[in-house]
């Protein structure tokens, strides 16, 4: 049969993927797995409901909650019924809800549980167009979501036929979502997709593996971010049954329970996998830990053709003693992992292909549905270091300032209630304007070197390309985050927020005592390891690249403390902002050490024209 809209998906998983466990859940503690039928029957019963209740066709309703399965189920039941999803990010401010929800005209909102209603009922108020509030989790005073699924039961023949009616007249060119971009700077704007944008990203990405009925998948990254959502779709088009995960903190122990084939994640968190890894290895006794620090510097070594025997014979050796417990972590079965949503490290791209664990790296935004390009899992058509080749049906080229350049049915209908912008956006030939820099190696692989608006000059006038640097630096085991910084100043400093609990553990060892974090950044020993780091990464850059100085910050970055984007970037003018009088003393601190050497050069001067001739 045909897919050309979202819950068309859901038509073809009946007809020829049927299962038990179509999407599963924890609920008290246990898995609860629903089967095609159920969910099937499910979905057209919330449209029913939603539809008796006076919802119509083109109303926007948002969903704010953590993953499970009736966020999917809800987002396919709005689908079908014309319903335009506006999904939420549940760690965003108050304020920003209030802008999002307003902005949306949304006429009901479905919160996760009490903990997120606790968040909007203080704005729900404000909001003009607003008429109710659901919850997927039973709390007081609030209609639960299973209530518009009664409602759907209670429902008669009209309906029923008006729901029909909507389905047909739904065509692939129609908005079915409005997804509010979380920027690092400024005000989210609404991206306007259709069922045409994310249905084609879902069936070309699905290419990229050969996974499919009968495989599991594990889903803990955001359903309210479009990479998690579009591929979510793509494990429904190949029939693979998914797992939700509602806290992230639970990720450890679900995997070894649902023992996934495929899961998505981003660099963020491969990278805290392979910090805790090391960080057991070093504990390890003196033997185990020679043997396991070989094994993890024989996986640095790994390349995805052209290994010696010699090499292919020790990795085996490697993989019996040591990777196979990476394996048994992550859950035994595990084939791929899909990374997305920043750049993943090329160190990590080879140990966890070593540990035969393979990740493929992909690329996209928001507005192009997501994915532009990725590493298929095959041989051949894989390149580390990049996010692979361009996917069917997108054009790409890169502007003569090296901005990548998007066109095809991948790119977003506009923002909405937002023309200028989408002019912007979206040039006269219709290419989008990612802000990313980017090349083309062997004419094929994309390679993403920075964000155009991120690149700044030195005063000399030499660029600087920040996410590079930080990723190098963020290969540190000590280093959580890092910023860099030096626009219009003689040379780049970075601003540096502690792996406090990889810290802990060093002092530990080395006996070094302190009060808090406060003392411990300020320590000589401390800034002396990290200045140690600071200077490897060094080696690796240009002259006019190198950090000349840094700073230890005592907060850890995060989402919910407001120096990261949702999806983990940087918030570049925020963390500025909050740490302006530590880059002032960087800065000023220099220039004082150049005046005094200045009026030490002046005064000597002065003293040698003041001696007599002779």
């Amino acid at each position: 049969m045909e897919i050309t809209r979202t819950f068309d998906i859901i038509d073809l998983n009946v007809e020829k993927y049927p299962r038990k466990d179509m999407y599963a859940g924890k609920q008290d503690k246990e898995w609860i797995t629903w089967s095609t039928e159920e969910i099937s029957e499910y979905i057209s019963l919330i449209s029913y409901g939603l539809l008796s209740m006076g919802y119509k066709k083109g109303d926007k309703i948002a969903t704010i909650s953590p993953n499970k399965p009736e966020w999917n189920i809800a987002d396919m039941a709005l689908a079908q019924a014309g319903i335009i999803h506006v999904p939420i990010y549940p760690t965003i401010g108050t304020d920003e809800y209030e802008f999002i929800l307003e902005h949306s005209e949304v006429k009901a909102i479905i919160v996760g549980n009490k903990s997120i209603y606790n968040k909007v009922s203080p704005i729900a108020g404000k909001i003009s167009t607003l008429r109710e509030i659901f919850s997927f989790d039973p709390v007081d005073g609030l209609r639960q979501f299973s209530e518009i699924k009664e409602e759907g039961k209670k429902s008669g023949p009209e309906t029923r036929d008006e729901l029909e009616r909507i389905k047909k007249s739904i065509l692939p060119e129609d908005i079915v979502t409005i997804i509010y971009t979380s920027g690092t700077t400024g005000t989210s704007k609404g991206v306007m997709l259709t069922h045409r944008n994310l249905v084609t990203n879902a069936i070309t990405t699905s290419k990229a593996h050969h996974l499919g009925y009968g495989n599991r998948a594990m889903s803990f990254l955001p359903l309210c971010h479009v990479y998690e959502r579009m591929v979510n779709y793509h494990f429904q088009y190949k029939g693979i049954s998914i797992y939700y995960v509602e806290n992230m903190g639970t990720v450890s122990e679900a995997v070894k329970e649902v023992k996934p084939h495929i899961f998505n994640t981003v660099p963020r968190l491969l990278e805290k996998i392979y910090d805790n890894i090391i960080s057991k290895g070093r504990n390890l006794s003196p033997l185990k830990r020679a043997i396991f620090f070989w094994a993890v510097n024989l996986g640095l070594k790994f390349r995805l053709e052209g290994n010696s025997s010699f090499y292919k014979f020790r990795l085996r050796i490697a993989r019996k003693l040591i990777f196979s417990k990476w394996q048994e972590a992550l859950g035994g079965e595990l084939q791929v992992m899909v990374s997305g949503g920043a750049a993943l490290q090329s160190r990590l791209e080879k140990i966890f292909w070593a540990a035969g664990l393979p990740v493929i790296q992909g690329y996209g935004l928001t507005e192009t549905s997501p994915v532009i390009a990725v590493n298929p899992f095959r041989l051949g058509e894989i390149r580390f270091g990049t996010v692979g080749p361009v996917i069917e049906g997108c054009e790409v080229k890169i502007a003569d300032d090296g901005e990548i350049l998007c066109r095809g049915v991948n790119v977003m209908a506009g923002y909405y209630k937002a023309p200028e912008l989408t002019a912007e956006a979206i040039d006269s030939e219709g290419w989008f304007h990612t802000g990313d820099i980017g090349i083309f190696e062997e004419g094929k692989f994309l390679r993403i070197t920075d964000r155009k608006k991120e690149i700044f000059k030195l005063s000399a006038g030499k660029y600087i390309a920040p996410q590079v640097i930080e990723n190098k630096l963020k290969e540190s085991f000590f280093i959580e985050q890092a910023m860099v910084i030096g626009e219009n100043e003689k040379f780049a400093s970075a601003l540096i927020s502690p792996n406090f609990g990889f810290l802990h553990d060093w002092c530990s060892k080395h006996k070094i005592q302190f009060r808090d974090n406060s003392e411990l950044i300020e320590l000589p020993d401390v800034i002396e390891q990290f200045s140690r780091e600071v200077k490897e990464v060094n080696k690796s850059l240009g002259e006019h690249e190198q950090i000349k100085r840094f700073r230890l910050v005592t907060e850890e970055w995060t989402p919910q403390s407001g120096e990261l984007s949702p999806t983990l970037k940087l918030k570049r003018n925020l963390i500025a902002e909050h740490y302006k009088d530590i880059i002032a003393e960087i800065y000023f601190s220099g220039e004082k050490d150049n005046n005094v050497l200045s009026k030490l050069k002046n005064g000597i001067n002065g003293i040698l024209k003041n001696l007599p001739k002779f």
